[in-house]
């Protein structure tokens, strides 16, 4: 796992986890919070075919107060979206009434701590063609993040400059 912060406001800026394959080799990067590195213009690798930038883009970027969650490039008006907890399987659900989008997603900081998902912490804005889903961070997140972040400050910040090599 990486984790990256703003020095100042000491927000999670990204967090990411690498899992090694059944072979032990080190797999893709699986991106949980922050947005996705964008492909090199042009370069498209391995890959031939290249995603619409007209499709919804699903990221995660949270508060202080709540984990976030942002789907860009959905053109309805907000009373088409339906934003609800899913008990069962224990996750968001977001549907339209017009059934162009739907979309399951897991509250995977909740799934480390054990906790239950509450319909009354989830709500949703919607802006300039952006669905935004809100969910109130629980006291007991709240506490293990104010404790990281007390062993964050005895850490000394690693800055781009650090990395390089000094030539006399």
């Amino acid at each position: 796992m990486a984790e990256e912060y703003d020095e100042k406001t000491s927000e999670l800026l990204v967090r990411k986890w690498r899992v090694k394959s059944a072979l032990g080799a080190l797999g893709q990067w699986q991106i949980e919070v922050g947005e996705p590195a964008p492909h090199g213009a042009g370069n498209l690798g391995c890959e031939l075919i290249k995603e619409s930038n007209a499709n919804p883009i699903f990221m995660r970027k949270d508060t202080k107060m709540c984990f976030q969650w942002r789907i860009r490039n959905l053109p309805y008006p907000k009373d088409v979206y339906n934003v609800c907890v899913d008990q069962q399987e224990r996750c968001v659900v977001v549907r339209t009434t017009n059934k162009k989008y739907y979309k399951k997603f897991s509250i995977t900081d909740l799934e480390r701590y054990q906790l239950p998902l509450d319909d009354s912490l989830l709500s949703f804005a919607y802006a300039n063609c952006t669905l935004i889903i809100s969910y109130q961070k629980p006291k007991e997140v709240l506490v293990a993040e104010s404790e990281l972040q007390k062993e964050l400050k005895k850490v000394k910040m690693a800055h781009s400059s650090d990395g390089d090599c000094k030539t006399q």
